[in-house]
C-alpha cells in the first residue's frame, strides 16, 4: 500500500493511501481519520475538543500506556483505540508507552526516540524501512550530550557533597518521563520528596511494572514538616529558577538547584532559566545518535520533522542521503561531510 507523505497548514504530518488517511500525532484533525498518538506529552497528543466532537471509535493507535496516562490528564478514548494490519507499533525509549508507527516495511514514523539506556528505560531497536520520518529535535552537531554514566557520577557527588553540607537538593526535569527516570536514578538519596504531579505519574509508571524508589508527595512532606528537617532531595517539574515556589525553596532551606534538560549544552541555559546546575540530559536523541537511527533504518527517503529539520536534513544530503524537511521542504546540494565533534567534559556545565 504505497502512502504519501504530506504536512497541513498547521505543520501535522499526514499519511495518504486509497484506503485510508492517518495523522501522527496531530494536535487538531478536520475529519474523522486515523490517529496515531505516540506517547502521551500534550504536544503530541489530540486535543480534547477534537476527541469529542469526531467519531474516532477504533481510529486511534497508541500504547496501552499511553491510554492510561492520557487518562490521567483528562484525556478519555480507551473505545477509540484499533490496531491495522499494516501498522506495527514499535519501542521508541522516550518515556513510558513510547511507540513509533512502522507500515510494512514502507515508512517508520519516529515520534520522539532516544538511543540510550535510561534507568528502566532501554535503547530501541530500529526497524529497516524505505521511507524515514524522524524527529530533529536536536537536529545539529552542536547537541551531543554526555553519557548516562558521567552525569550519575557527577550528580551524585555533587547530592554528597551538598549533603555533607546539610543543603537540600532540587532536581528539576518535566513531569512525565524526565522526572520518572531522575526518581529512578537518584532516588537512594532520603528523604525522596516529589512534587505532587509527578508523584501522580510516578504511581502510574508503578501499576505498569516499573520499580521507582519509595518516596514522599511534597504535599505530604509540608504536612510533616519534612522541609526543616535537615538535607533533603525533591523532584520537581522544571521550571525558572524564580518562580515563587523555587526562590521560597531556595531562600528559607537554602536548597540549590539542578536543572536536567538537552537544552543545557547551550551556555547561556543557566542563565536564562535561572538555575545553579544544569545538566545536558535528555529523553531524546542528539545528533550523533540521530545518525545512528538513520544508519540503522538505511532507507531510501528521509523525512525531517520538529526542531533542527532543516539543519538535520541538510546535514544529511551533505552525507549523500535523500533527505528534506516535511513540513518546509528544504533541499540543498550534496557536499563533503565534517567530522562530529566529541563530547565534552561536563565540568563545564558547572
Amino acid at each position: 500500500m504505497l502512502y504519501q507523505i504530506t504536512s497541513d497548514a498547521k505543520h501535522q504530518i499526514l499519511l495518504t493511501s486509497k484506503e485510508k488517511k492517518i495523522y501522527l500525532d496531530p494536535r487538531q484533525i478536520l475529519a474523522e481519520n486515523y490517529v496515531f498518538i505516540s506517547h502521551a506529552h500534550i504536544d503530541h497528543m489530540l486535543n480534547k475538543t477534537a476527541i469529542k466532537r469526531y467519531n474516532l471509535k477504533n481510529k486511534i493507535m497508541c500504547s496501552p500506556e499511553t491510554v492510561a496516562i492520557a487518562n490521567l490528564r483528562g484525556y478519555v478514548f480507551e473505545k477509540e483505540i484499533c490496531s491495522q494490519d499494516d501498522c506495527t507499533l514499535v519501542d521508541t525509549g522516550h518515556i513510558l508507552g513510547s511507540k513509533g508507527l512502522l507500515i510494512g516495511n514502507e515508512i517508520f514514523y519516529t515520534g520522539d526516540l532516544s538511543m540510550r539506556d535510561r534507568a528502566f528505560l532501554r535503547k530501541p531497536t530500529i526497524p529497516r524501512a524505505e521511507t524515514l520520518i524522524i524527529e530533529t529535535t536536536f537536529g545539529k552537531p552542536d547537541y551531543i550530550f554526555p553519557p548516562i554514566e558521567q552525569i550519575t557520577h557527577s550528580v551524585n557527588s555533587l547530592i554528597s557533597e551538598m549533603y555533607s553540607r546539610g543543603i537540600p537538593v532540587i532536581l528539576m526535569g518535566y513531569s512525565l518521563g524526565k522526572a520518572q527516570v531522575l526518581t529512578s536514578l537518584f532516588g537512594a538519596w532520603k528523604p525522596l520528596i516529589v512534587h505532587d504531579e509527578i508523584f501522580r505519574f510516578n504511581q502510574m509508571y508503578k501499576e505498569f511494572g516499573v520499580s521507582l524508589e519509595d518516596s514522599i508527595s511534597l504535599s505530604d512532606a509540608k504536612e510533616l514538616g519534612l522541609l526543616e528537617k535537615g538535607p533533603w532531595i525533591m523532584i520537581h517539574p522544571l521550571t525558572n529558577g524564580k518562580h515563587p515556589k523555587i526562590a521560597h525553596y531556595r531562600e528559607k532551606y537554602g536548597a540549590i538547584t539542578i536543572g536536567f534538560s538537552g537544552w543545557g549544552i547551550n551556555r547561556n541555559y543557566r542563565n536564562m532559566m535561572n538555575l545553579d546546575y544544569v545538566i545536558p540530559f535528555s529523553d531524546h536523541c542528539d545528533h550523533r545518535e540521530l545518525l545512528e537511527v538513520v544508519k540503522k533504518c538505511n532507507p531510501s527517503k528521509i523525512y525531517t520533522f520538529h526542531g533542527f529539520e532543516e539543519e538535520f536534513a541538510n546535514y544529511l544530503v551533505k552525507l549523500g542521503y535523500d533527505a528534506e524537511s516535511v513540513t518546509k521542504g528544504s533541499r540543498t546540494v550534496k557536499k563533503e561531510s565534517k567530522l562530529l565533534p566529541k563530547t565534552k567534559s561536563l565540568d563545564i556545565y558547572f
